[in-house]
């Protein structure tokens, strides 16, 4: 929020195509995206679209969403960590997000930003931006954060908590008391 100056943060608990069971509900993961971002000093909208669909589903369709409700003219930013960075072109029609908003990527420990697919190289080569571009137009570049680098990821924290460990310090304290008061996680 703060690299970016950005007005306010969308999160979009996801039902995603390529990955197993999650081992909570879509309900349960909702509940838990809210309850890790209250108290925020920006607005934060927990947006269910993708749960409400039922089914797993696509980034691309879920940014043309936000992209018709809030007009052509805002500066869209989508997050994600270099881990799918480095698989952007198995996503479904991926070339397409960039004429839908700004990918904006943040290091992940054992995930290089510099070693990535050729097609993904070649797309975001002319493509990337300052975080004062992103603010200020509407989509097509491509936001490098190397300095953002955090050792968290949502199937490290349920792998720890399977195996009856501790995970990340970086959860919400009432995020893990939410998992444990439910039972999530468990084998």
């Amino acid at each position: 929020m703060q690299l970016l100056g950005a007005d306010a943060l969308r999160v979009l608990p996801a039902l995603p195509w390529q990955k197993a069971a999650l081992g909570a509900t879509a309900e349960q993961r909702a509940s838990m995206a809210q309850l890790a971002f209250t108290g925020q000093p920006y607005p934060v909208l927990i947006d269910r679209q993708e749960l409400e669909r039922g089914t797993p589903t696509f980034t691309v369709d879920t940014l043309r969403n936000v992209r018709q409700e809030l007009g052509d003219a805002v500066s869209l930013a989508f997050l994600m960590g270099a881990d799918q960075l480095q698989k952007l072109d198995t996503w479904h029609d991926w070339r397409a997000l960039f004429g839908l908003a700004h990918l904006c990527v943040a290091a992940r420990p054992g995930f290089a930003l510099d070693r990535l697919p050729l097609a993904v190289q070649d797309e975001i080569n002319g493509r990337m931006a300052t975080p004062e571009r992103v603010r200020t137009t509407p989509a097509g570049g491509i936001c490098l954060a190397p300095d953002l680098a955090v050792d968290m990821s949502s199937s490290g924290i349920r792998a720890a908590l399977q195996r009856g460990e501790p995970p990340s310090s970086l959860i919400s304290p009432v995020v893990l008391d939410y998992i444990e008061q439910h039972n999530l996680y468990k084998k």
